[in-house]
């Protein structure tokens, strides 16, 4: 199993910025996507942004323009650059692969999520 680590959250005022890093244990060559999720407590997970295994990225509406996910290739981390952040940014940030393995198993891995708090 592929295990998936979060890095980069922390405490910022509004306007500020964070960089997220999302690193897996082993190269994953079969991702369809893979994205930055995020959930409050009492509310169910929400996608923010993913990127397809050709490189296209993709935002939720509330992020477009302010948020940046980006991946060299498939050995490097995969990042989510946060700017001009507001309270409601205020989360914790899950990293998540998706695709098929090669023995045509579906795998879908989740990181254990970082903790990201905008203060107004």
């Amino acid at each position: 199993q592929v295990q998936l680590m979060e890095s980069g959250g922390g405490l910022v005022q509004a306007g500020g910025s964070l960089r997220l890093s999302c690193t897996a244990s082993e190269t994953i060559f079969s991702f369809r996507s893979m994205g930055w999720y995020r959930q409050v407590p009492g509310k169910q997970r929400e996608l923010v942004a993913f990127i397809t295994s050709d490189g296209r990225p993709n935002y939720i509406d509330s992020v477009r323009g302010r948020f940046t996910i980006s991946r060299d290739n498939v050995a490097k981390p995969m990042y989510l650059q946060m700017n001009s952040l507001k309270p409601e940014d205020t989360a914790v940030y899950y990293c998540n692969a998706a695709g098929t393995l090669p023995t045509g198993r579906p795998f879908d891995y989740w990181g254990q999520g970082t903790q990201v708090t905008v203060s107004s």
